[in-house]
């Protein structure tokens, strides 16, 4: 669902502190859940605007910043797995990743995951 325009949030909020109606009215008016009308009212006061936040959670991995370590590692031991390279990078730097987190970032940095044999 999309977020409610803000003309609508500042009609809302603007209904329920200038004009004194009850939250509940206001949420009768404008057709939507109380909650909401809290949860403006609130941000109004706290915020001082009514811009609708971003959806979902932020992204962050602790391989962000790690391509110097990463290609160290990838370096050094050239036939380690990923579970062996989470447990490498673990110990290097203290942080875990899963190896799903792993692979995708050997791929961003365009290092080959299967080793070629030599013959």
């Amino acid at each position: 669902m999309k977020a409610y325009s803000v003309d609508l949030r500042e009609k809302i909020v603007t209904a329920h502190l200038a004009q004194k109606l009850s939250i509940r009215t206001v949420a009768a008016r404008f057709s939507v859940s109380k909650s909401l009308v809290q949860k403006l009212v609130k941000q109004q006061k706290t915020e001082g605007n009514l811009q609708p936040k971003k959806r979902g959670k932020p992204q962050f991995s602790h391989l962000t910043n790690a391509e110097v370590e990463v290609r160290a590692l990838v370096a050094d031991y050239p036939d380690a797995t990923l579970v062996e390279l989470c447990e490498l990078f673990l110990q290097k730097t203290g942080n875990w990743v899963s190896k799903t987190a792993m692979c995708r970032y050997l791929q961003i940095l365009e290092l080959p995951r299967k080793k070629k044999l030599v013959q």
